[in-house]
Order: C-alpha cells, then sequence, then structure tokens
C-alpha cells in the first residue's frame, strides 16, 4: 500500500536498503551548525522507514530516523558498524527539521548533523575495530579481469539488461498467474580497484538479499586499476512463479571475474558511543523559524492518463527539475495516499471507477520543500517527501475533483497477538531493543539455507509484546496491514526468532511478500502448504508459541460522500 514504491519485479527483488562503506569522519575542531533545529519524536507510522535528508532553499528534513539512522547519515558509517549506546537507539524515531546557513553542501550538512546530535542527543563517540561477520572477495586460480591503462572515467554503473515483467492473468478464472520473467542485471566498472570494487559490491542493486547486509573486503592481493562488467539477476524468493536462467552474483563474480567469495571474518572499523540521551526540548524560539508546511502545489497538472484502464498498470514515479511525475495513477490510490489509508476497508463510499481510470499527475512544491530526491545511488530510486507532499496532495484532489470526504469510527476486523505457549528467552535489559532479517550476530542457524521457501528469518532483541505487536504491519505487510493489539499479558523485553514464508509464496503463487495475503483471508493464509510454505501465523504459533487472533474493533474510515469522475481542467 506504499503508493510511490516501484511495483515491479525489479524492486521486489532488490531490497530496501543499498548501504555504502565510507568510513567515519569525527572531525576535529568545531564544526559547522545547523541555523536552527526542530528535533522532535516521528508520528506514529503502521510501517516507520527513514525517510530523507531532503534539502532545498535551506531547509533540511529527516523523517522516521532512529539515533543509529542519524548517525549513519551524519557518519556515513554502515548502522551495524553503529556499537554501544542505550538500549532505544534502533527502537525510537525522530523527525529533523533545520535551516542551514547559505552555501552548505551535502558534506557540510553532515557535519551540521555531527553538531546537532551532539547538542541535542549528547552524542559522545570515538573510533574502534571489531572482528566482524564478512564476505572476503578473494582471488581465483584463473583471472578473467583486464588491466585497465588508466584514461577515462573511473566508477561503476548498473544497467537493467532485460527489465522484469509483470504477471500475466492466468488463463482460468482464479488460477495462478503466468511466470514472471526475471530480470537480468549488469554492473560495469572502469578504472577501478579491487578495494573499491569490495568496498561498494554491498550496495549494488539486487545484492542485498545475496549478502544479508554484510560488507565485502578486498583479500585479493591485486594491485592497480581494472575494466570489468558482471551480469547477474537477483535473488528469486522460495515459491516465487519465474521463468529465465538464473544467475546469481556469487556465481557471476566468480565465472566471469575469476574472483571468489567466501564468508568470513575481518576487522571492521566501528563507532563506538560513549554517551547519548533522548533530545533535549526545542526551544520557545524553535517554531518561529519553521513556518507551516504548505498546503497547496506551487504548479500542479492532473489529467486522465493514456495508460489502460483496469489491470495493475502504472508506472515508475520520477523527479524531473524539482518536478514530481506520477504516470498512470488511479484516484484511488491517490486517495489512499493524500488520507494515510492502509487498506481498502478504511475507505467507503467508493465508486468502481475510483480503481480503474489512471491519470497523469505532475506537480512542483513552492520554493523550500523538497518534495522528493533522488538517492545518493540513484539506483535505488526515488525517496519521497511523503509528509509534505500530504496536505497538498488533499488540496489538489478537493479542488479538481470536487472530492468531498469525513472520517468515522467503524469496526473493522483486525489482529490481536495473545499468548499460547510462549517460548521466548528473557532478554537482557540493557540489549539494544531492534528487530532484523536474518540470524542473530552470535549464531550461525539459518533455516532459510536447509529450507528455502521459508524466505523470512526475523530475529526480536529485547522487544516487549506491546512493541513486538507494533512492528508486526512493517515486519510482514503482505500479512499484516492494520494495527495489531498486544493482549498477551507478557511483561518485560524478550529475544526469539521467527522463519516464516513470504505472503503467497505457497499454493502456487506469485505473490512477493509485499503482497495482500492469500484469498480465503487468515485462515487460508494460516493454511498448511503442500510446497513446504509456512505462514506467518502458523510460525508465531510454532515457533514462539504466539497467536494471532482476528477480531473486531473501531478503525478510522474514511467516507466518500461526493467525487467527480474527471478533474476540471489545468
Amino acid at each position: 500500500m506504499r503508493l510511490f514504491t516501484y511495483v515491479g519485479l525489479f524492486v521486489i527483488f532488490s531490497g530496501a536498503t543499498f548501504a555504502q562503506s565510507t568510513g567515519t569522519t569525527l572531525t576535529m575542531g568545531p564544526r559547522p551548525s545547523f541555523v536552527a533545529a526542530d528535533v522532535h519524536v516521528s508520528a506514529h507510522s503502521n510501517i516507520p522507514v527513514v525517510k530523507g535528508p531532503f534539502y532545498s532553499s535551506g531547509r533540511y528534513e529527516l523523517r522516521f530516523a532512529t539515533m543509529v539512522d542519524l548517525i549513519h547519515i551524519a557518519y556515513g558509517i554502515d548502522q551495524e558498524r553503529v556499537f554501544g549506546g542505550p538500549n532505544w537507539l534502533e527502537f525510537d524515531r525522530f523527525d529533523v527539521i533545520a535551516n542551514t546557513p547559505a552555501g552548505s553542501t551535502a558534506e557540510t550538512r553532515k557535519l551540521m548533523l555531527q553538531s546537532l546530535l551532539a547538542d541535542r542527543f549528547k552524542l559522545v563517540v570515538h573510533d574502534d575495530s571489531k572482528p566482524m561477520t564478512a564476505y572476503r572477495l578473494t582471488a581465483g586460480k584463473s583471472l578473467k579481469l583486464q588491466e585497465s591503462d588508466g584514461t577515462g572515467d573511473t566508477g561503476c554503473n548498473f544497467k537493467v539488461e532485460r527489465a522484469p515483467q509483470q504477471p500475466q492473468p492466468g488463463g482460468a478464472a482464479g488460477g495462478p498467474p503466468q511466470p514472471i520473467q526475471i530480470p537480468v542485471l549488469s554492473y560495469t566498472c572502469k578504472n577501478t580497484s579491487m578495494a573499491t570494487f569490495a568496498g561498494a559490491m554491498a550496495a549494488i542493486p539486487g545484492a542485498a538479499q545475496y549478502f544479508d547486509n554484510k560488507t565485502v573486503v578486498d583479500f585479493t592481493g591485486l594491485k592497480g586499476s581494472y575494466d570489468f562488467k558482471i551480469t547477474y539477476t537477483p535473488k528469486v524468493p522460495a515459491g516465487m512463479n519465474i521463468t529465465g536462467e538464473q544467475t546469481p552474483i556469487f556465481d557471476a563474480v566468480d565465472k566471469q571475474l575469476g574472483l571468489n567469495l567466501e564468508l568470513s571474518t575481518a576487522p571492521m572499523p566501528v563507532l563506538a558511543i560513549d554517551s547519548a540521551s533522548k533530545p533535549s526540548l526545542n526551544s520557545a524560539d524553535t517554531e518561529k523559524s519553521f513556518p507551516p508546511v504548505p498546503t497547496e502545489f506551487d504548479v500542479a497538472e492532473i489529467k486522465p492518463s493514456a495508460a489502460p484502464t483496469g489491470g495493475r498498470g502504472g508506472q515508475q514515479p520520477e523527479l524531473k527539475n524539482g518536478r514530481l511525475i506520477v504516470p498512470g495513477i488511479t484516484l484511488k490510490n491517490l486517495i489512499t495516499l493524500a488520507w494515510d489509508i492502509n487498506t481498502d476497508d478504511q475507505l467507503a463510499g467508493a465508486p468502481k471507477w475510483l480503481d480503474s481510470d489512471r491519470f497523469d499527475l505532475i506537480a512542483k512544491a513552492p520554493d523550500g520543500v523538497q518534495i522528493g530526491d533522488l538517492m545518493a545511488q540513484s539506483q535505488r530510486g526515488l525517496s519521497i517527501n511523503i509528509d509534505a507532499i500530504r496536505p497538498m496532495l488533499r488540496s489538489l484532489l478537493i479542488d479538481r475533483f470536487k472530492l468531498a470526504v469525513h472520517t468515522e469510527q467503524r469496526p473493522l476486523s483486525a489482529y490481536t497477538l495473545v499468548a499460547v505457549k510462549p517460548k521466548l528467552q528473557q532478554a537482557d535489559p540493557n540489549s539494544r531493543t531492534k528487530w532484523s532479517e536474518g540470524p542473530a550476530a552470535e549464531s550461525s542457524k539459518d533455516p532459510r539455507k536447509s529450507n528455502p521457501i521459508l524466505g523470512r528469518l526475523v530475529t526480536c532483541q529485547n522487544l516487549t509484546m506491546a512493541q513486538f505487536a507494533e512492528l508486526l504491519p512493517g515486519i510482514a505487510p503482505g500479512y499484516i496491514h492494520t494495527a495489531v493489539l498486544d493482549a498477551t499479558g507478557l511483561d518485560g523485553g524478550w529475544n526469539f526468532t521467527v522463519s516464516f514464508s513470504p505472503a503467497g509464496a505457497g499454493q502456487g503463487g506469485g505473490r512477493s511478500g509485499d503482497g495482500p495475503p492469500p484469498p480465503g483471508g487468515a485462515d487460508a493464509a494460516a493454511a498448511s502448504d503442500p510446497s513446504g510454505a509456512l505462514s506467518l501465523l502458523d510460525a508465531l504459533q510454532r515457533q514462539v508459541g504466539l497467536k494471532l487472533e482476528m477480531q473486531k474493533r473501531p478503525f478510522p474510515v474514511v467516507v466518500i460522500d461526493h467525487v467527480e469522475q474527471k478533474p476540471t481542467d489545468n
């Protein structure tokens, strides 16, 4: 339901993060500072993900950032390499809105964020080194690298050699969709050293699932620079109905370059936290420095799209010359985005055409408001400043479609978490409160290796049951679309892992873990599967002794009172 996410198979495969180690930037002497900064706790979100930084005309914004996210952005070091600190570092989330002095750059804004963390969070850090699990890049017996002549551009470029194809409806009613052709990706490097290649490898699109966010370290012993190219395919989630030859990135590096990737350990630079505290309150003058976010676009054009009606349709949004371009989107999607609606049940009174007629939107925000940003690694796609867009999008839809809505409380079906026979380990209260994908750092057990259809392995550390219930929509959005209520009656923090299959991985389905649950609701999702797939609901009960029960309780519902099918003229 996150509507400005590319729904194509490439994003499903390539993952959410492409972190790249750049090392810390501990600056001696005074650092530049923001002119003024508003720091506050983020509003609740079912799927909290750090957004930004966004920057335009002296205004700097970060949303839904944990303290570890803030340190990562300020110091340019991977989140996994931030050690120590209080237990809330990876759980509590904050918004940072700041004004910068004239002439600021991306690098000076990092230093300003360092100053802010020291001032408002009382952050004190130092450089250190620790042995960490990593992939070693080593030279094989038969190298297939071409030495560079040292001329021309230096660096690496990513390309989609063959784009993914969206699944087409099956021939029979209710039948499975046709296979999805797996995309073919390439990474071409010119005049590049092995150390540079290894350092950037975990950030290559499609590589995150192969490396489990572990760093690659150069142990080839090769000096100089090389020209080379690898062609590979993303890692396919178990149960995904695909066609096309698969080339894992490990095979591509081996067969195409003559290099090996071996899981081992290596000493890594880390950032150790000596002290940190929750942020101090904003000063009385802070609000005066930040006027309210505009409620209207500076320029906006919306018109019926040439894209066919019905079906999945739609194309990837893009940002050009400060304008957000969203082709082929339905009005239902625009409304659910503008009012932050998570499920179809939370939108009532919608005419049938709302989910079929498509429109092209081009919008530009007023000066000083950055509505979108291309990430530093452009292959990550477009990051949307959704908090800035929502009020402007609401005004646009009300004006152009004569949309009238009201919100009321209605009983909806939602999950409640209860304890059956808990199988949980009491946590060290001083350990980080967090969840992560993959096994715990001290464990080598990964059930996904022996049973690949269990494509998800979630490790929870020092989580209360209330916190786990709060996180579940973000952990498993394919299964859970609304807030979960904790009724376990269990107190304290707990450690546990749960391994399950992405929603739709079984029963011949072709959906990913971010898709809707299988037809039939919770009962169908929890049913056993002949393929060996295990739903989240079954996994929680069998492995952890917790149960998700569907119950009715009040939720806010947006009711459409009036809407025109065609927008007024631009």
